[in-house]
């Protein structure tokens, strides 16, 4: 079984929530990634970041979680920006085209700063 985890920490001073994501987010790991961001959107953050630093690997099914749920945080006024991903992850991102679709940056002040 993959070991994976998300935390959750607000950042302080602004409304953004910030999910930190460890180990392997695959097909077995997909649904606690998914149940995490949900809850943040039930608690009425539309404002999320992904900080990957901690983040090994993702699947296509890791991958559909994200694009599950930016539209409905556009939506709602807000959106999902990604940072700090591993090279090995980043390059599954750049190969699939999520750089066109999400914000990745490189840290998690510049992705704050996007918002």
């Amino acid at each position: 079984m993959s070991n994976f985890s998300v935390a959750f920490r607000p950042r302080p001073d602004d409304d953004i929530m910030v999910l930190d994501l460890s180990g392997e987010l695959d097909a077995h790991t997909a649904p606690e990634f998914e149940a995490a961001l949900e809850l943040a959107r039930a608690g009425g953050h539309s404002r999320l970041i992904v900080n990957g630093a901690d983040l090994q690997y993702v699947s296509s099914a890791g991958l559909g979680v994200f694009m599950a749920f930016v539209e409905p945080l556009r939506a709602a006024g807000g959106d999902l920006k990604v940072a700090a991903l591993q090279p090995r992850v980043y390059e599954v991102f750049d190969l699939l085209g999520f750089p066109l679709i999400f914000d990745v940056k490189e840290k998690e002040e510049e992705a704050a700063g996007a918002f």
